[in-house]
């Protein structure tokens, strides 16, 4: 009964947090913070301009007039008059109709707003709308579990944006900041989960284990590969901001790749681990090396696809370079010696051994600890 009641509770409190986030969704909000001279605005009227410019031979500039009106902030109700231009690039061009929503870039001055621009939809709606459900789908079909999903998710993020972000952007080691984080996000996370006890304990081991492993296969490799780290335009970037902060760009890298794989790696860790458990409370007299060899059986069928799951979220992000590779019928030997394709390669592979060897080290650990605790509870 208690723990029927502490899961209602838990709901309670997370739809009231769902209901603060979607309320953060609306119109009003959001507009006006960070530097006070983005906010957010409905479109009112759309007028097209007759007059094209031509940009160069079949491309013409239209233009349009849009009047908007911000609807957040200390500027809420103003109207400005702003231009809209289309140059028939998709990537760039807005196409907008009275009543979307979008962003506006503007000076203050004197109390108002001048020289306004439009710099691109207002996408942060649906977004949190989507977050949402996702948050409700896993209270509502993983009930006390679920609840204890977001929380570490939660935890997760503030691990990630609190502390690994702000130490990196001051200059530390990537590299230790990453494993460290990671080992501390894998233990509150499989504490939340799993709860004190040694198949948390066996989890978290090969886990970190297995992320650790990850990351030094991607500095050897890197490091032999002579991977720059500038393998993406936000690498490049980096170079330019204010902070001038010096930043060790391969470390960065193979922090991203402990980072990326620590996701796959903790799902096997812990259901290995959990496996196990409940083998070793079905035959509480089964030896450590037929636990292990059970343990291990389970590991190779998780992590085929788990596998899998690495090398085509990767492929996946990547399928427009790859289409334009394959327009151009270009050399592979070209392709695979291009720093950002071997950037990718060793990640996805790197991440991939990290998660393969994270089933023998989860194995190996529950196998000794759980024979240890035969004669205690199991948790």
């Amino acid at each position: 009964m208690l723990r029927f009641k502490t899961f209602h509770v838990l709901t309670v409190v997370l739809v009231a947090i769902l209901w603060g986030g979607i309320s953060l969704a609306n119109p009003a909000a959001w507009a006006g913070e960070a530097d006070g001279d983005v906010f957010r605005a409905r479109v009112l009227a759309v007028d097209p301009i007759e007059a094209e410019e031509a940009l160069a031979p079949g491309i013409s500039l239209e233009r349009q007039l849009l009047t908007v009106e911000v609807v957040g902030g200390p500027f809420q109700g103003e109207v400005l008059v702003i231009e809209n231009a289309h140059t028939g690039h998709p990537a760039y061009d807005l196409h907008l109709e009275p009543g979307d929503l979008v962003l506006v870039w503007a000076e203050v001055t004197e109390g108002r707003l001048v020289n306004a621009y439009l710099t691109d939809y207002a996408r942060d709606q649906h977004l949190v709308y989507l977050a949402a459900g996702f948050v409700l789908a896993l209270v509502l079909i993983g009930g006390l579990k679920g609840v204890k999903a977001v929380l570490t998710l939660g935890i997760t993020g503030l691990a990630i944006v609190g502390i690994l972000l702000p130490l990196l952007l001051k200059g530390h080691n990537p590299i230790v900041l990453a494993v460290l984080v990671s080992a501390a996000v894998v233990a509150v996370t499989f504490v939340v989960i799993g709860g004190l006890g040694v198949k948390t304990l066996a989890a978290t081991l090969g886990t970190v284990g297995g992320v650790v492993v990850a990351g030094v296969i991607a500095f050897l490799v890197g490091t032999g590969a002579q991977l720059t780290g500038f393998g993406s335009e936000e690498a490049t970037f980096l170079l330019y901001i204010p902070q001038e902060t010096e930043f060790d760009f391969r470390g960065l890298l193979f922090a991203g790749i402990i980072i990326g794989a620590l996701g796959a790696v903790m799902d096997v860790g812990m259901s290995v681990a959990s496996a196990m458990e409940e083998v070793k409370r079905a035959n509480p007299s089964i030896g450590p090396v037929a636990l292990l060899r059970a343990g291990m059986n389970v590991g190779r069928d998780i992590m085929g696809t788990m596998a899998n799951t690495l090398i085509l979220a990767y492929t996946g992000a990547a399928i427009p370079l790859l289409l334009v590779f394959m327009a151009y019928d270009t050399p592979f030997l070209k392709i695979i010696n291009l720093d950002l394709i071997a950037t990718e390669v060793v990640r996805a592979l790197a991440g991939s051994i990290g998660l393969i060897l994270c089933v023998p080290l989860t194995a190996l650990a529950a196998a000794l600890l759980m024979d240890r605790a035969v004669r205690r509870p199991l948790g």
